[in-house]
């Protein structure tokens, strides 16, 4: 009964609709003018269809009685009151039931609050089109593409305000949301090898902070004040599944990956606690004889961390190859001088024997002595070499790249790298952009759901939490 009620009213609109906008016009001969005319005429024809049907859907759907109990309090039917609201057929408003408590204190709407609208005004469709186009873009510029691409186009502010309503329906069960977004995936069936990376990478935020950049050439101002302009670390982390090394590659295919990301705080005790979790978890999905690795660049915070964490106890640790190989150049540079052939000599041969030897490492820290010896070097470039051959030094027991490459296990962690701009670099730092922590991880949250393939279990999870409210 109630499906023939909505046929009726969509065809009814049909008939009404596009008989008025075409006109005459679908009678003239084809061009790309009047083509494009007759199908915005059918885009207009179908968004009154859509609301029509959908009128009539919660027409039928309205509690009949006029007396009702919620949390064991009577409500008596009081008026009729209007619902604006912003759907997949556009923006329309219905009539629904409002109800009083005893002392009209307090009002409830069954229809609202059946169908996860109370204090809402984009449906539940359009909220997570919304969230889903701003982990990407700009609130402006995701209005202006539903504008050329939707039958909706919510305004930017409704859609801020989206955001934060959906982010603060989930605050209080956080934990449980990400519990029930990790149980909906699972490990890759042929993973051999576990991958855990973290980084840090700059965000631009909107407190007072120390400036950064070129200095200005005369004074302007006091240059005692400090702007808002305070760049603070953000963290990201990639969690990599990887299998067998195929036919004619060098490293072994990586399978999936599922990132972490948290803004700017002391410490990072948010990401941390995220991180591990995420990783406990793909942990306990990996076939028993998986090889567990900690891969990651040289920041001395993170490593500390690292070896200071019983967590990673049976993980095997490693620094990125390609972040060794930079500092192997910056080394060449101190003992060679920047740009010379000898400078490029002693990097292709140590950045082999760094890769292909068991002792690659020690024959860095070997060459590098030896070299330090011979040549006289200015203070500045030993100043250099110090630095580079602490590095060394430091890590070598973290530089078993031969070993890894035996055994077809990666030695870059580049899934990280890329993390960090995709995640965080393509998102928060656009020109002119300045955030708030908690309104950047609202856009982080979302990002990272989306890269990591996640978007539908988030989505179930918000909207359990939401119609549970």
């Amino acid at each position: 009964m109630v499906t023939e009620k909505m046929i009726e009213a969509m065809v009814t609109e049909i008939k009404e609709k596009l008989g008025r906008f075409c006109g005459d016009k679908a009678e003239f001969p084809l061009s790309a003018a009047h083509a494009a005319s007759i199908s915005q005429d059918i885009q207009q024809t179908l968004a009154a269809a859509g609301q029509a049907a959908f009128a009539q859907y919660l027409e039928a759907k309205e509690e009949a009685r006029d007396v009702i109990v919620v949390d064991g309090e009577a409500y008596r039917f009081k008026q009729f009151s209007n619902k604006s609201f912003v759907g997949l057929w556009g923006k329309q408003s219905v009539p629904r039931k409002l109800f009083q408590n005893a002392d009209d204190t307090k009002s409830h709407c069954p229809m609202d609050k059946a169908w996860g609208m109370s204090g809402e005004y984009l449906t539940m469709e359009v909220r997570e089109a919304v969230a889903y186009a701003s982990a990407h873009m700009t609130s402006e510029e995701a209005s202006a593409l539903f504008a050329k691409s939707a039958l909706f186009s919510p305004h930017p502010t409704q859609m801020k305000r989206a955001l934060s309503g959906v982010a603060e329906c989930i605050a209080p069960r956080q934990e449980e949301v990400e519990r029930g977004i990790r149980a909906c995936a699972a490990a890759p069936e042929d993973t051999r090898v576990l991958v855990a990376s973290m980084d840090g990478v700059n965000v631009l935020l909107n407190e007072p902070g120390e400036k950064r950049g070129r200095p200005a050439e005369r004074p302007k101002g006091d240059a005692r004040e400090g702007g808002k302009t305070s760049y603070k670390n953000a963290m990201v982390g990639a969690i990599s599944f990887y299998g067998a090394v195929q036919e004619g590659e060098k490293c072994p295919e990586r399978l999936d990956c599922r990132y972490v990301s948290h803004m700017p705080e002391d410490r990072a005790p948010s990401f941390k606690a995220k991180f591990e979790a995420e990783l406990a978890h793909a942990s306990a999905q990996c076939p028993s004889g998986a090889t567990k690795v900690v891969l990651c660049d040289g920041a001395r915070g993170i490593w500390n961390y690292i070896d200071g964490n019983a967590n990673f106890d049976r993980y095997e640790k490693l620094i990125d190859y390609w972040h060794a190989a930079e500092h192997l150049s910056l080394a060449a540079e101190a003992l060679f001088g920047k740009g010379s052939c000898e400078a490029a000599q002693w990097y292709e041969r140590y950045v082999k024997k760094l890769k292909e030897e068991e002792r690659g490492a020690q024959s860095v820290l070997d060459s590098m002595d030896y070299y330090a010896k011979a040549r006289g070097l200015p203070p500045g470039r030993r100043k250099e070499l110090k630095t580079q051959r602490t590095f060394f030094a430091r890590n070598k027991h973290r530089m078993k790249y031969a070993d890894f490459r035996s055994r077809g296990l990666p030695i870059g962690s580049g899934p990280v790298e890329a993390a960090c701009k995709s995640l965080v670099k393509a998102r928060l730092c656009r020109s002119g952009m300045r955030w708030s922590r908690a309104g950047g991880q609202r856009i982080l949250d979302l990002r990272t759901y989306a890269k990591s393939g996640r978007w539908d279990a988030f989505w179930t999870q918000y909207q359990k939490v939401k119609l549970a409210a």
